[in-house]
């Protein structure tokens, strides 16, 4: 039985898809079917039922999987144990980090800390915080940036920044005439929102709350871009993070008159995980590189 057998193993089963699989770990589709195979004989069971467009685990499989887990998670800890005492920073950095994150905090994170230890690898995965949790107990995530709080005995959570949120309007919309903007006034007022399953959105939602209003929400997006388009074409007001504010054509961000309307931002991975020498060069130098991502102060929080 070789690693490499059952690292394709896992692959295809995380992916449902020997195709998926073969691209995932950089192998032709047949060499990667033809090891699992060879695996198969081995053990002497099948591990996967092979439908035409997809394929499952079988009974034997799905007793495999865990266990094939545990051996590449052990020769990953051995890996880097070796790494650790050669005194260098090298081996693969497996991130997540949400949408409503990572285009304002990566490249103001990642050339820096790519430049100062250039033999560290360095793997993003941007997706919404219940998938990267996800990936995280797979051990398919070193860690994920996300806001918080996140609930999870077995996680460790580190917060880096707290930010303030905006109001964000049309140029010409009567909110701009203000220095800010107090929630509880605009109850009337058409919201556009991120769609459900962003974590943003619950953060904006529940500023509402705290002031007992429920927004008029008129339309929903994946992404900060279209509904930024959308205000400077007038058709409402929307929410951003303080990292998300910058000169946008159209529109005007106005602080909320509320010191409770924050996010909070922060770092989790697993309790009992390997915490290598890049993931702690990593949050340190994520922690360092804090006050680029704010215009405003904050508070950095200490790991519990």
């Amino acid at each position: 039985m070789e690693i490499h057998q059952i690292r394709y193993m896992c692959a295809v089963a995380e992916t449902s898809s020997f195709t998926a699989a073969a691209a995932r770990e950089h192998v032709a589709q047949p060499s990667l079917s033809q090891q699992i195979i060879k695996l198969e004989d081995e053990l002497g069971a099948k591990l996967f039922h092979r439908f035409p467009r997809k394929v499952r685990l079988t009974g034997f499989g799905k007793a495999f999987f865990p266990r094939a887990l545990e051996v590449l998670r052990a020769v990953c800890s051995a890996k880097s144990a070796m790494h650790e005492m050669t005194n260098t920073a090298r081996g693969t950095l497996k991130i997540g980090v949400i949408p409503t994150i990572a285009p304002y905090l990566l490249p103001k994170v990642l050339p820096s800390f790519s430049s100062k230890f250039p033999q560290v690898d360095i793997a993003i995965s941007e997706d919404i915080t219940p998938i990267l949790l996800e990936k995280l107990q797979e051990t398919a995530l070193d860690m994920a940036i996300v806001a918080l709080p996140v609930q999870g005995a077995e996680l460790m959570r580190q917060e880096i920044l707290r930010e303030r949120l905006y109001l964000v309007a049309s140029t010409n919309h009567a909110l701009c005439r203000g220095g800010s903007a107090c929630l509880k006034d605009l109850a009337a007022e058409p919201f556009l929102m991120l769609r459900e399953g962003h974590c943003f959105r619950e953060t904006a939602i529940a500023a509402c709350k705290r002031v007992k209003i429920t927004p008029n929400i008129v339309f929903e997006s994946g992404s900060f871009a279209t509904l930024l388009g959308m205000v400077a074409a007038g058709m409402g007001i929307s929410f951003v993070p303080e990292m998300a504010v910058e000169p946008r054509s159209g529109c005007k961000f106005i602080p909320i008159a509320d010191e409770r309307a924050v996010r909070r931002v922060g770092v989790v991975r697993l309790q009992n995980h390997f915490r290598s020498r890049p993931q702690r060069e990593f949050m340190e130098h994520l922690s360092a590189s804090a006050s680029l991502i704010t215009r405003q102060n904050y508070s950095v929080v200490p790991e519990t």
